[in-house]
């Protein structure tokens, strides 16, 4: 069932902005399928997405797991600006001055304050009388960090699953987890084929430029650099792998099938053949033409299946980013804000601008050069008319790659192209060489990918192989950390003896229709000034 409860928030003055009074719906689902009095409750952030997105998490994974072995009461929370939890009733920039992270963050200390669970009247589940663990993955891993640091007597644990505790404006490094561990072949190839696209687009020779185009099906496309992005998409699809079935994307291996594979697997691009070849040359890479002539024809065939067959409108309506016009700038309605709300928060505090142009010159990149700072910020002038940097110093405040707390758990993969914006990224190794302790664990997952801890499976989908070992374990891990956090607490506080329960690893399945109960609290937003 569902239900709704308004709350009061208040807007406190923040970098000049006007001070605003109000109530909106913050919403939330929750299953105290395992809970026991004196549990602890497990709060998932839910990040730059609607909370339905997690539910998976609530009824299998990783809130079910920690719920379970601890008789704790599980809760999905969302993030205003996602799902249905706005303060206003569009998108415009003036509305969205206050989506920050700091306004987030104290929406969910309030949460933590004030909820009252419906059917648990009776029982004080607030903090700091009832402990909290919060869990994120991604943005809302480091949200999760921060609020254990920032609020430490609402949050008695945290863990940060490949959390992004480092802003940063010029991420070129996310495509190094691509580069290191996708299989060689597929690695080489594609900077071969990237570096053919730019040295075309950077000679600035309108024929080859308009050869290329039309060999790609995208003569339409005003902005080569647009076609450049189009072509570049395939690699970009590695951080969809997950080990979870449900979730898992398989078309990274797809893509590096067709660019590895020197017999033609589009037939219907055989007549292109000396097209590829002249750009092949044209492209400072003829002296290898009859190896990549076939590998260039799948990429194009393979391009033109994936992204331009399913264009049903103009070409630049469909690929154009450097177009002020377009319906994802223009369209401020909440039902763009799969569009705009994350952008919003990367324009104006996070980055995470993935570009070509910031690898090294000594490195041939995975996307093109000209896929630089000026042409992927295209949404944050058009959108939101912001002409500088994000100022990423609003969140490094609270620690960066260095961010350290007890009972702050770090998880990462050690394949995660955001593991380079983390507390476990490679070129911080005074991190990678702590001693990993209950009070501050440390747990970097082989081979996974983006907060692969996150996901389970009911008992029926388990295999030998699924979850994997590593997987497997770190969340048993996980479960045992928190475990020994609420003997912790049990051990500071005179209240009933932490509930905990052997980890038992699957999840057993639970009813949304009996065991949760979804309704949005209204909460108090306090800027942190």
């Amino acid at each position: 069932m569902s239900r709704d409860m308004n709350r009061t928030y208040s807007h406190k003055p923040e970098s000049g902005e006007t001070h605003s009074n109000g109530t909106f719906n913050l919403r939330y689902y929750f299953d105290p399928t395992y809970y026991k009095p004196g549990g602890p409750v497990i709060l998932l952030q839910s990040g730059e997405t609607s909370v339905t997105g997690r539910l998976p998490y609530l009824q299998k994974g990783i809130v079910y797991q920690l719920a379970k072995a601890t008789g704790g009461m599980g809760v999905i929370l969302e993030h205003r600006y996602y799902g249905t939890s706005f303060p206003v009733d569009n998108l415009e920039t003036e509305s969205l001055r206050f989506l920050t992270t700091q306004q987030a963050m104290a929406d969910q200390a309030y949460f933590q304050q004030n909820v009252v669970f419906p059917g648990f009247e009776d029982q004080n589940l607030t903090a700091p009388n009832t402990p909290y663990i919060t869990y994120g993955g991604s943005y809302a891993g480091a949200f999760v960090a921060f609020m254990r640091t920032i609020y430490p007597e609402f949050t008695w644990g945290a863990i940060s699953s490949s959390g992004v505790t480092e802003a940063i404006w010029d991420f070129w490094e996310y495509y190094e987890a691509i580069r290191l561990n996708a299989p060689a072949d597929c690695v080489r190839n594609q900077q071969v084929l990237m570096n053919i696209i730019d040295n075309i687009i950077m000679k600035n020779d309108s024929q080859t430029i308009d050869d290329l185009k039309n060999a790609f099906g995208l003569g339409e496309v005003s902005n080569p650099v647009d076609v450049a992005n189009v072509i570049s998409f395939g690699i970009q699809s590695w951080q969809g792998r997950n080990w979870d079935p449900e979730v898992g994307d398989p078309s990274f291996y797809e893509y590096c099938g067709n660019i590895t594979n020197t017999t033609l697997q589009w037939f219907d691009t055989t007549d292109l053949a000396s097209n590829a070849s002249a750009l092949i040359e044209a492209g400072g890479w003829g002296n290898e033409s009859e190896t990549l002539t076939p590998i260039m024809l799948n990429l194009i065939g393979y391009t033109n299946f994936t992204e331009v067959s399913s264009c049903e409108l103009t070409q630049n309506e469909c690929f154009a980013n450097d177009n002020a016009s377009q319906p994802m700038y223009t369209d401020k309605s909440i039902d763009n804000q799969g569009n705009l709300s994350w952008a919003y928060q990367y324009c104006t505090q996070w980055g995470y601008i993935q570009t070509g142009s910031g690898v090294p010159a000594d490195q041939l990149p995975l996307i093109p050069r000209v896929l630089d700072l000026e042409y992927l910020t295209s949404i944050c002038r058009y959108a939101f008319n912001l002409t500088t940097p994000a100022k990423v110093e609003e969140i490094n405040q609270y620690g960066g790659f260095n961010i350290s707390y007890p009972r702050l758990a770090i998880v990462g993969g050690s394949a995660d192209p955001w593991r380079a914006a983390s507390p476990l990224a490679l070129d911080v190794p005074d991190r990678l060489n702590e001693t990993s302790t209950v009070s501050q664990p440390l747990i970097l997952i082989e081979g996974a990918v983006h907060h692969w801890d996150e996901n389970g499976l009911f008992p029926n989908e388990t295999t030998p192989e699924l979850p994997p070992p590593a997987v497997a374990s770190a969340q048993a891990e996980l479960a045992q950390v928190v475990q020994a956090w609420l003997q912790e607490w049990a051990s500071s506080n005179s209240s009933t003896p932490a509930q905990t329960t052997p980890y038992t690893g699957a999840a057993s399945a639970v009813s949304y229709s009996t065991a949760v109960i979804v309704f949005g609290a209204l909460l108090t937003a306090v800027a942190l000034l």
